[in-house]
């Protein structure tokens, strides 16, 4: 949301004439400085979501301006490094070696600007049939399990239906982004109904999951799926740490997330006195608290009518195939990569460029069903986009964001080669380092060794 204030603020891209963060400063002839005239007030710049959804934050160094540039000469020298660093720069681009965590040679208006303006536009009409789509679908898949009974038709429904509810939750996503509609009590009422249907609680994570999105990429400050520092890495004990990274474990964690959140952080989602939120926010956290304790007592309400065996069967397994839907999606999409990629802190750290460490993923047949929630970049940068204009939005940003955006391998019918990089990154990513402020991923040799055993 904070790139949305900005571009529409109307905010122009520097020219890219300064130096990346950590270089040494260029010392400049006195004779030959000239001086720009910066907005006033402009490093006091305060911006606030009209929704509510953001806390104050003092933008001034997003959009201040130095007092001084190079020369006419060093501007030109300083234009061809900064360029040259991932081979923008035309005759040295195959000379050069593209380094994933170097400031990108554009802005986030760039970005927005090569999209085209229909992309932006919601149409609840449409977002209410996708609804009406995957209810009717998730209804009918239990009618026709329910009445044939059948253990060979039993397995086929569980993860027919669990993917079902996975698009359930995409859909309620959405309505926590606001992309679903312009409306917010439409968006509200929607989310309740189908994110406590599948026992998630809406405005817990609607607002944990905003966190998420305005800090991607960063170390500390990152909701979902951050990585581990050196030091809280170390302090697990063994069996914490094969739990964390040993398949399927990992893929069933997203319950136990909501009560406890990740190792490192404390509170709940279901507590309006937990840190993730803000005083503001107590009655919407204690809304959706009480929705999500209905849903659990029908479904126990449920259990005595039908019988505990027939809910397991009906809603129970499936509820697990959805959770490890959601783990498997949510996890790929800032992992497993076949290059590491950066995480940031302290200064490095922009929103455009934890954005840009996000990852598409083609999900095949699945794509459709699951709302294109596999078109991942895009809707990070931008998330008010509403997932029905992501492919098109995607495409349109391509030519802009060049080597910055990783083109997912093609996937069969099913997304069956994306096991292999799940696999592969939980074997590798494990930690980073306590220091500096662009790291990646390093492994534990003793873990491997010991899963190796196991």
């Amino acid at each position: 949301m904070a790139c949305w204030v900005l571009s529409e603020c109307g905010l122009k891209p520097l020219p890219l004439v300064f130096h990346r963060p950590g270089a040494r400063p260029t010392s400049y002839k006195p004779s030959k400085i000239r001086f720009l005239h910066s907005n006033k007030g402009g490093t006091d710049l305060k911006f606030a979501s009209p929704t509510g959804c953001l806390r104050d934050r003092n933008w001034g160094l997003k959009v201040s301006v130095p007092l001084r540039v190079p020369s006419i000469e060093g501007e030109e020298e300083s234009q061809q490094r900064i360029n040259g660093v991932n081979g923008f720069n035309g005759e040295k681009k195959e000379e050069l070696e593209f380094n994933p965590g170097s400031p990108p040679p554009f802005k986030l208006a760039d970005i927005r600007a090569a999209i085209p303006k229909h992309c932006w536009v919601k149409n609840p009409w449409r977002s209410m049939s996708y609804v009406v789509r995957d209810v009717v679908v998730v209804f009918g898949l239990a009618v026709a399990a329910a009445y044939v009974n059948n253990w060979f038709v039993w397995p086929l429904y569980w993860a027919a239906q669990g993917t079902m509810f996975w698009a359930l939750f995409v859909l309620g996503h959405d309505c926590g982004h606001g992309s679903f509609s312009n409306n917010p009590k439409l968006n509200s009422v929607v989310g309740h109904i189908l994110h406590s249907s599948i026992l998630v609680p809406y405005h817990g994570w609607r607002i944990s999951h905003r966190t998420h999105h305005q800090n991607h990429g960063h170390v500390e400050n990152d909701e979902s799926w951050h990585p581990l520092s050196e030091r809280i890495y170390k302090s697990l004990d063994m069996a914490t740490k094969t739990l964390r990274f040993t398949v399927p474990f990992p893929m069933l964690a997203y319950p136990f997330y909501l009560w406890g959140r990740s190792p490192g952080k404390t509170g709940s989602h279901f507590d309006p006195s937990s840190d993730l939120f803000v005083p503001s926010e107590r009655k919407d956290v204690i809304t959706s608290t009480v929705c999500w304790t209905a849903m659990a007592a029908l479904l126990v309400g449920l259990g005595f009518v039908m019988g505990p065996m027939q809910l397991l069967k009906l809603y129970g397994v499936p509820y697990w195939v959805f959770v490890m839907w959601l783990d498997l999606v949510t996890y790929l999409h800032h992992h497993g990569h076949e290059e590491k990629l950066p995480w940031y802190r302290g200064k490095e750290w922009s929103y455009l460029r934890g954005g840009l460490t996000t990852l598409d993923r083609d999900y095949g047949l699945i794509n459709n069903i699951h709302h294109d929630i596999g078109t991942h970049v895009i809707h990070h940068l931008f998330p008010q986009i509403p997932h029905y204009h992501l492919i098109e939005a995607t495409e349109a940003a391509k030519p802009v964001l060049g080597k910055y955006y990783r083109e997912p391998k093609k996937s069969g019918p099913l997304p069956f080669h994306l096991i292999g990089n799940l696999i592969r990154s939980l074997k590798q990513d494990h930690y980073v380092s306590d220091t500096g402020d662009v790291v990646y991923y390093q492994t534990d040799s003793e873990l491997d060794v010991s899963s190796k055993l196991n």
